[in-house]
């Protein structure tokens, strides 16, 4: 609160996610914004498919990856360094989601042990290593809205973003909290998806199986 109205009159604040709770009261009491409505409980989004793609190796990922494994969820490892040899590209998970009853919530995933990860990463460096699933999760969630995807749950902060530039998805209005930290968007381009953009150790266990819920 005392940072948010230190910064009230400056042009560009930057900091940790925390430092955004003082700014809202602090702007309002300046009188720059009015009352603000609180983001909905339900959000009322687009007709379609749901998948979730995840190119988070964090602790939390990994154990929301093997809850929604164990729930059923029909799930499709990445493999980097096949993804960086050309044996593995976004058409083979198409294909392999189109074999899916239409019902399915495909689960596309990199997440992997850190020694995997590490190997992974001495082989092929650290940059490039992140850089191929990244865009290969971002032709994936390309190609499943042109097919009629759209709700997407993505984990992975990098993952994110590259799946929101590869959509152009340019402004987003916030939906209902899912996990704290993390709710439902729905983008306000051209293009109609909702997406959950989830860093990678946010999030409870469960969190791949119960986003759906506050949707409609």
């Amino acid at each position: 609160r005392a940072i948010g109205e230190a910064a009230v009159e400056l042009k560009l604040v930057t900091g940790g996610s925390g430092i955004a709770l003082g700014l809202p009261a602090a702007y309002r009491n300046a009188g720059l914004i009015g009352n603000l409505t609180p983001p909905p409980s339900i959000i009322v989004a687009p007709a379609g498919r749901a998948a979730v793609l995840a190119g988070s190796c964090s602790t939390a990922t990994r154990e929301q990856v093997q809850r929604a494994i164990e729930a059923g969820l029909p799930a499709f490892r990445i493999d980097p360094m096949a993804v960086a040899d050309g044996s593995l590209t976004a058409d083979t998970i198409l294909r392999w989601i189109d074999r899916l009853a239409k019902t399915a919530i495909p689960l596309v995933y990199s997440s992997d042990a850190p020694k995997n990860v590490q190997a992974i990463q001495a082989w092929l460096g650290r940059d490039q290593a992140g850089h191929v699933v990244e865009k290969l999760l971002a032709d994936v969630a390309k190609a499943l809205v042109a097919q009629g995807f759209t709700r997407l749950v993505v984990a992975g902060g990098e993952t994110s973003g590259a799946v929101v530039n590869g959509l152009g998805v340019k402004a987003l209005s916030i939906g209902p909290e899912i996990d704290p930290g993390v709710p439902w968007t729905r983008s306000l381009s051209q293009l109609d998806v909702a997406l959950a953009l989830k860093s990678g150790n946010f999030g409870s266990p469960d969190f791949f199986l119960k986003a759906w819920r506050y949707l409609q």
